[in-house]
């Protein structure tokens, strides 16, 4: 299998008292269902460069992964970054983008999924079980270790 590319948006706010949060999804599914910590992720997805060029797909993979388009505002982009390694190596693409949208409204993109495993069954979850706002040293912990770099390079960004 051939190393994967995937880009995704990283919605950022700011609140009352100046502070930054960010918006990140909980992973759903069976694999995730118990885990806080290093369970969360920025929406993104899987897009081919030859047909299709990463901004483009970060703004479908958000609107698919959350039911809702990206709002609008400036894409300020936060580079890229590698994890996984072998047959799951991925190329993350990255940009913040300055919005606000209530986690209520998510309606989550689904995915299948034999379960449980060898039983021939075939059961829908959603992408993301859960969606919710953190601040950005909260949000390192909760981030899968792959996009922890994302909240610092957003911080750097503002200058915070």
């Amino acid at each position: 299998m051939a190393h994967k590319n995937s880009a995704g948006v990283l919605l950022f706010r700011r609140t009352s008292g100046h502070d930054v949060e960010v918006l990140l999804g909980h992973m759903g599914g069976p694999f995730w269902a118990r885990k806080d910590l290093g369970a969360w992720s920025i929406p993104k997805g899987e897009y081919e460069p030859e047909s299709e060029d990463a901004r483009t797909a970060a703004g479908r993979e958000f609107a698919e992964e959350l039911g809702l388009p990206v709002p609008h505002g400036e894409w300020i982009p936060l580079g890229e970054v590698s994890y996984g390694s072998g047959k799951g190596k991925k190329s993350v693409t990255f940009w913040a983008v300055e919005g606000d949208l209530d986690p209520a409204d998510i309606v989550p993109g689904t995915f299948e999924l034999e379960w449980p495993p060898h039983s021939g069954t075939i059961t829908e979850f959603p992408e993301i079980d859960r969606a919710a706002w953190f601040d950005l040293a909260t949000a390192r912990d909760k981030l899968i270790v792959g996009q922890r770099p994302c909240p610092d390079r957003l911080a750097q960004h503002l200058a915070l």
